[in-house]
């Protein structure tokens, strides 16, 4: 047997609340995992656990709020040296059947049923990231592990093109064994070693402080102690936050341009209370990363592309500072740095150009700004200068007709980017969104001229995107072709050239307010018989 195997099986025997409150093994090893490795409680753990008939091969959902995460959790528990692709397949057919929350909510046990009601929720929130977790003690065939990569780079895949956030990592033998050790100890001080490549570091000192910087290896980063239960990030400012546009872009190096990755990527900051470095080995006592806790997660993430990764390196700066105000103030700078947003990363992108060549040249008074911080000339007219995420959340109102999605600039420039910019727009259409903005403007002032109810109010950066929507809707249905999204131009054509503009928002937004409050009354009604049908019961 082998000893993480023995290790955990003297701990579920000899512990009666695994006896006591699960039936087998199987789901005794589960719930330890939960309780060691995710830190759940006594009650959490039990919740999660969802393994038994009708389990649909998911043995543990844990929904995470703090980290933003929903773990999917398959076990294998077991006391031999290998297993083959089996458990592979039950992940994936695991993965398979949560793209359909509806089927197998109505086919799952009544405890898996809830779990899913919990894991639905959540995936409502973008935010959240879906995470399958491979646990065994014992180690995946060559075959199976080849099967579990193409897993992993599937997932990538699909987190680039569809709205699906989710990765997959192998926790076998060899990683569960890292993590029950640090389990032990949470708070314990990590001690690490790191091979290095001659030619490929430098080790210096700099203001008094030893400095190494060396490119490593990317496998290398799968031996780092401490990445999944956040222990290596102690002096980090944050944890891990989950799946986002930049981790996107890191899985997407690591399947498609895994030599690039050195140029493509900051780089890891870590400091230590010590480290010193011997027959080219740097051996580091306290180890913290304080920059680099979200690309760690993601490269573990891709685990089985990555060790089989030898041309794939990433930058590493180690500091020996073994002051603790002076660490905790350098982590503090080093995450610091203005954040780079999603519309930072498209600023330049070919299509916001055009736009910007053609809107600029056709109007010579307007401004196209597409930069973050950038400003119009002063000698341009006000009414012309557009800003790229305005027009953004325009045409997400407008053309999509998806005003409650015009507010999340994360998804405008990253999953709906082309769906708004893969053509070319005209600059007329461009300007008249602006102006019809410019329209509603005048009526969501402190004054209230249309008397919007105070939940509309509330929400007015989301609410005035509705109303520019409801806007577009006027001229469809007027024109009795509401299969067709109207152009915007053409409306304000028409609109202007007979004074109605006013008029027209005005109208709008008073059937945006009616809307409102009639969903508001037939809710109070629903809730009114809810109570009574309740009183006769």
């Amino acid at each position: 047997m082998t000893t993480v195997y023995k290790q955990i099986k003297k701990q579920i025997q000899s512990d009666e609340w695994f006896q006591q409150n699960f039936s087998n093994d199987g789901q005794r090893f589960v719930a330890w995992y939960l309780r060691n490795i995710h830190l759940r409680d006594g009650a959490e753990t039990k919740d999660d656990v969802t393994d038994g008939a009708n389990d649909k091969q998911i043995d543990a959902v844990v929904v995470n709020d703090v980290e933003r995460k929903i773990y999917v959790i398959q076990g294998k528990f077991t006391d031999g040296e290998t297993i083959d692709a089996q458990p592979v397949r039950e992940i994936l057919s695991a993965w398979q059947q949560l793209r359909d929350l509806e089927n197998i909510q109505s086919i799952a046990n009544q405890h898996l049923r809830r779990k899913l009601a919990e894991l639905a929720k959540a995936r409502d929130d973008d935010s959240y990231e879906v995470c399958f977790e491979l646990i065994t003690t014992a180690s995946l065939t060559e075959a199976a592990k080849s099967d579990f990569a193409v897993f992993q780079k599937t997932l990538a895949e699909l987190s680039e093109n569809e709205n699906w956030d989710a990765t997959a990592t192998l926790v076998d033998r060899e990683e569960l064994s890292k993590r029950y050790d640090y389990a032990l100890d949470h708070n314990s001080v990590i001690n690490h070693t790191i091979p290095l490549s001659e030619g490929q570091y430098c080790s210096t000192d700099i203001a008094g402080t030893r400095v190494v910087l060396a490119a490593v290896q990317l496998k290398e980063c799968l031996n780092f102690p401490g990445i999944k239960d956040g222990s290596l990030f102690q002096k980090n400012v944050r944890q891990n936050l989950g799946n986002n546009d930049v981790n996107k872009g890191i899985r997407k190096t690591i399947a498609d341009n895994p030599e690039d990755f050195f140029f493509s990527h900051n780089g890891i900051t870590a400091i230590c209370s010590e480290m010193n470095i011997t027959d080219k080995l740097l051996k580091m006592k306290g180890l913290n990363v304080i920059n680099g806790c979200q690309s760690l997660n993601t490269i573990l993430g891709c685990s089985e592309t990555v060790k089989r990764l030898d041309d794939a390196f990433i930058m590493c700066r180690f500091y020996e500072i073994p002051d603790r105000e002076r660490a905790e103030k350098i982590s503090k700078n080093t995450n610091s740095q203005s954040a780079v947003k999603p519309r930072d990363l498209r600023s330049n992108d070919k299509n916001v150009l055009q736009l910007k060549r053609v809107f600029e040249q056709r109007y010579p008074t307007g401004y196209f700004i597409t930069k973050r911080g950038e400003t119009a000339p002063g000698d341009k007219d006000k009414k012309f200068v557009i800003e790229l995420p305005q027009i953004a959340k325009y045409m997400m109102s407008w053309h999509a007709q998806r005003p409650n999605t015009a507010y999340n600039e994360t998804k405008l420039f990253g999953q709906y980017f082309e769906l708004l910019f893969k053509r070319e727009y005209t600059s007329e259409n461009i300007l008249a969104l602006h102006a019809w903005m410019l329209e509603i403007d005048n009526f969501w002032t402190d004054g209230n001229p249309l008397g919007f109810d105070k939940t509309l109010l509330a929400m007015r950066a989301y609410a005035k995107n509705t109303h520019l929507y409801a806007v577009s809707k006027f001229f469809a249905i007027i024109s009795k072709n509401q299969d067709q999204v109207p152009s915007p131009s053409k409306c304000w054509e028409i609109a202007n050239s007979r004074a109605q503009t006013a008029a027209v928002v005005e109208r709008a937004g008073r059937v945006l307010n009616q809307a409102l409050t009639t969903a508001a009354d037939e809710s109070t009604s629903q809730k009114k018989q809810n109570f009574q049908s309740a009183k006769l019961d």
